[in-house]
C-alpha cells in the first residue's frame, strides 16, 4: 500500500476528505520525527514503542577480508506492542 492508497482508505473510514487526512497523517509523522529527533521514546498504545538508540563504532572486515572502522550513529528502533504481537500472530484477525 502507497501513501496514496493509505490516506483514501484512511479519509473513506472516517469520513473526512482526503485533503484534511493528508493533512492529519502530516502533521502526526512531523510531531514523531520531532519527538524522535530530540532523543524521546515514542509509545504508540496498542502499537508499539519507537526509540532512538545509538549504536557505537565498530570494526567490521568487508569480504575481501579489509578492516573498515564503521562511526557511531543513531538508530530507530519499534518494538510492537503484545497486542500487535497477538494480532499479526492470528493472521491480522481481532
Amino acid at each position: 500500500m502507497n501513501n496514496k492508497d493509505f490516506i483514501a482508505a484512511l479519509s473513506a473510514k472516517e469520513g473526512l476528505n482526503t485533503r484534511n487526512t493528508q493533512m492529519l497523517v502530516n502533521h502526526l509523522i512531523a510531531e514523531m520525527t520531532e519527538q524522535l529527533e530530540e532523543g524521546n521514546s515514542l509509545f504508540v498504545k496498542d502499537f508499539g514503542q519507537f526509540d532512538v538508540k545509538k549504536r557505537l563504532e565498530r570494526v567490521v572486515i568487508s569480504p575481501s577480508g579489509q578492516r573498515m572502522l564503521v562511526p557511531p550513529k543513531l538508530v530507530l528502533g519499534f518494538k510492537p506492542s503484545s497486542n500487535m504481537k497477538g494480532r499479526m500472530q492470528k493472521g491480522g484477525e481481532v
